[in-house]
């Protein structure tokens, strides 16, 4: 990341996006349409909101970030009818019947809501969701891609989002979409896409190895060597390290104070811990202290929970030493 700038327009950029999306597709095994853009991942979802629907969308939550989902939608004029899902439980097949209809068009999901630390089954939800009609589909990927199997080749989606600063280990700033074929065709007819997440327009340069606008080049140049070693430990392998690494973080927060997502529906890249005994800054402050550092309860679990990140780069080892520390600190603390 530490190479020399270059101009977006120039051969050596070409070269560097083409490879990229190259590597993107070997990664998630698609032949979706994969996009750039300097933006968090949250811009992306607009774009799915503002190219994918005229009028009106189902929002499903079961945390913060299916929340989302439905706020873009509201700022953005749509109708947004929302299922609501107990923050902690997983979003189940039967929990769709009845609330697609003819005029549904699109249909917003997380696939690991890191508010709660509950893994959503996709492949399972989309299916119930083709079974009741034919809208698009939008996927919040944003802590799966990289760590949880999502290969685009089992899932009928029609937008998958995420960025660089969650499982793919680099700062953020720069966010993908892989869009299908239906959402850029729907986009043709949907009116005030806007300019700089508009899909079309995004895609006409996309499509020759190019950014609309100024891109974070340093940043694709971390991307482009993030993924060869992705591709490099292999992807299965990324899987499996992660699904251990999450097993033993949960194994350790069943013996505190239990975890906050129900169970056979947890996330793989970040858990979330019930806290009835410490107080969280104090956890935080000694771990600091110690060269570590996890998160507070988000949203409205911000004062009942904490949440550990197990993703990215992070090994099994890794993990092991933190859990050590973190008894340590709570020993410290009680």
């Amino acid at each position: 990341m530490n190479r020399s700038m270059m101009t977006h327009r120039s051969k050596d950029y070409k070269d560097l996006h083409r490879s990229i999306v190259e590597k993107l597709r070997k990664a998630l095994e698609t032949d979706m349409h994969i996009i750039l853009a300097a933006t968090s991942s949250s811009g992306f979802l607009e774009s799915c909101v503002r190219c994918g629907v005229q009028s009106k969308m189902l929002g499903i939550s079961n945390g913060s970030f299916g929340e989302r989902w439905q706020k873009i939608g509201t700022a953005n004029g749509k109708e947004v009818v929302k299922l609501q899902v107990p923050w902690g439980k997983a979003v189940r097949p039967k929990d769709l019947e009845g609330t697609v209809d003819e005029s549904t068009e699109a249909v917003t999901l997380v696939s690991n809501e890191s508010s709660t630390g509950v893994f959503n089954p996709v492949e399972d939800l989309i299916r119930a969701i083709r079974e009741e009609g034919d809208p698009l589909v939008f996927i919040d990927g944003v802590t799966s891609v990289g760590a949880i199997d999502l290969r685009l080749d089992r899932i009928d989606v029609d937008a998958l989002v995420f960025g660089t600063q969650k499982a793919l280990a680099l700062p953020p700033g720069l966010a993908v979409i892989c869009a299908s074929d239906r959402l850029l065709e729907k986009a043709k007819s949907v009116e005030n896409r806007g300019f700089y997440f508009d899909l079309l327009e995004l895609k006409k340069y996309a499509d020759k190895d190019y950014a609309m606008t100024t891109p974070p080049v340093s940043l694709m140049y971390g991307l482009d060597f993030q993924l060869d070693r992705m591709l490099k430990e292999g992807m299965t392998s990324r899987y499996e390290r992660h699904q251990e690494m999450a097993d033993i973080v949960r194994e350790w927060a069943e013996r505190r104070a239990g975890l906050f997502a129900e169970q056979g529906h947890r996330s793989n890249t970040i858990t979330v811990v019930n806290n009835t005994e410490f107080n969280f800054d104090a956890i935080q402050n000694s771990l600091e202290g110690k060269g570590y550092e996890i998160s507070g309860g988000y949203g409205k679990l911000k004062d009942e929970t904490y949440r550990i990140g197990h993703m990215g780069d992070l090994t099994v080892p890794d993990i092991r030493e933190f859990l050590a520390v973190m008894n340590k600190v709570m020993e410290e603390l009680a």
